[in-house]
């Protein structure tokens, strides 16, 4: 039946806000007429699937209930409790049991919405379950993947339930993995980490590699990730050169470490983009060079650059500062000419987006956030493993930033299109 609240409208509750008596009848009468209309569509055709269509209309009138209780209003609704602002829409496919459904999910101006209907974690989850259960099944869990079994209320579990639950996962994500890269992506980011992996008996740790970038529009996306036992050179070289296969196109810069092997794979791949060395992994770099005792303070000087307000007296800084330390510490200052051009690479771009692509710390907090899901495995059964949870959590990733606030402005990216650029990227790169 449903409460009734202080101002005497009973309530009913659908798994997300208590909706009034009032809202309740108007969502049933909406409802109604749609399945009306639906069933007199599945009398002229026999062929329609009534089932199908029928959860469609449904779950589209839940998203815009949703959508109400979010903004506190109804669309072009005036109200004084208003707390937010409808967005459009944007496409989003749905795999229920009755087929894949196109749906048009609400957008907002504010804050990022998910219907509840949509779970963006269950992927992750399932993915997890699905790495513990074949650790378990194939007799290599340890203790602590014991106890997460038995707390997931995992017991006797089949080989054919993994397999099964294991083919479902790796074609969705496989889906995700392969899709076409519409979308040209001036900035691209690129870094690994590493996981626990069995290999032929053998437990080894096995190399991440993972790259975003930034569309035309501002929104960020995940393009791409690869297991490997090595971040070596050839395995870049492989993964870049899949990427580009798959339409990663418009490449103006490209942000990463110093790794030898990933930089030769950028100028082999992704010729025509510029580099740009991460500015937190280089002060690492360079603090290598000098005593403890003075690491702090060669830190805090190396910084003072990236407060310039501009390109020239970010460059007229960064030569000071690598004179300050040439008597006292010349392997510093040797480091700070040769890396000039790489670490402040930013400086050619709009200064809008300089503190968003002069570091790696965007996929940073992406590796760290892999890490920490990861962590509850310890080690992976095999590399497949590996690769599906990764890939779930990407996946997962990908849907909330489709529904975040842009990471870049549309506005900002458009000042790209009139500043040159050496040469185009190439489709393929030869060799």
């Amino acid at each position: 039946m449903g409460a009734v609240d202080r101002h005497g409208h009973r309530r009913f509750s659908f798994g997300i806000e208590e909706i009034t008596e009032e809202e309740n009848q108007t969502m049933a009468d909406d409802v109604r007429i749609a399945l009306a209309e639906l069933l007199r569509k599945a009398q002229v055709d026999q062929d329609a699937d009534v089932l199908r269509e029928g959860l469609k209309v449904l779950s589209r009138e839940l998203m815009e209930l949703e959508m109400t209780q979010l903004v506190g209003a109804e669309r072009h609704e005036r109200t004084g409790e208003r707390t937010g602002h409808r967005n459009g829409y944007r496409e989003r496919q749905w795999d229920t049991r009755v087929g894949t459904i196109d749906l048009k999910v609400p957008r907002t101006r504010e804050r990022g919405f998910v219907p509840s209907i949509l779970e963006p974690r269950k992927r992750a989850e399932k993915a997890l379950t699905a790495v513990i259960q074949e650790a378990y099944v194939n007799g290599v869990s340890t203790r602590r993947v014991d106890d997460l079994v038995k707390a997931l209320g995992i017991d006797g579990v089949s080989k054919s339930q993994v397999s099964r639950i294991c083919q479902e996962l790796d074609e969705e994500i496989e889906r995700f993995r392969s899709r076409r890269i519409e979308a040209a992506n001036p900035y691209v980011w690129l870094d690994a980490t590493y996981l626990k992996v069995r290999d032929n008996a053998q437990v080894v740790s096995m190399a991440v590699v993972v790259a975003i970038g930034v569309k035309e529009s501002g929104e960020r996306e995940v393009i791409g990730w690869d297991v490997g036992l090595s971040e070596n050179g050839a395995f870049w070289t492989q993964f870049l050169r899949g990427l580009v296969a798959r339409g990663l196109n418009g490449v103006r810069l490209v942000i990463s470490d110093a790794h030898e092997g990933l930089k030769g794979a950028i100028a082999t791949v992704l010729q025509g983009a510029s580099w740009q060395r991460c500015r937190v992994h280089f002060v690492r770099n360079a603090l290598a060079l000098v005593p403890k005792s003075a690491q702090q303070m060669v830190a805090a000087t190396i910084r003072t650059v990236f407060f310039q307000p501009d390109a020239a007296s970010a460059r007229e800084t960064w030569r000071k500062v690598a004179d300050t330390f040439r008597g006292r510490y010349p392997k510093l200052a040797e480091l700070l000419d040769a890396a000039e051009d790489d670490v402040l690479a930013y400086l050619a771009f709009p200064a809008e987006h300089w503190r968003q692509i002069w570091s790696n710390n965007p996929l940073e907090r992406l590796n760290r956030e892999i890490k920490r899901r990861t962590d509850v495995v310890g080690i992976f059964p095999n590399s497949k493993s590996a690769s599906r949870l990764v890939g779930a959590i990407l996946a997962e990733q990908n849907d909330e930033w489709l529904v975040s606030r842009k990471y870049l402005s549309a506005e900002s990216l458009a000042k790209l299109k009139t500043m040159g650029r050496t040469e185009p990227i190439m489709s393929l790169a030869a060799g």
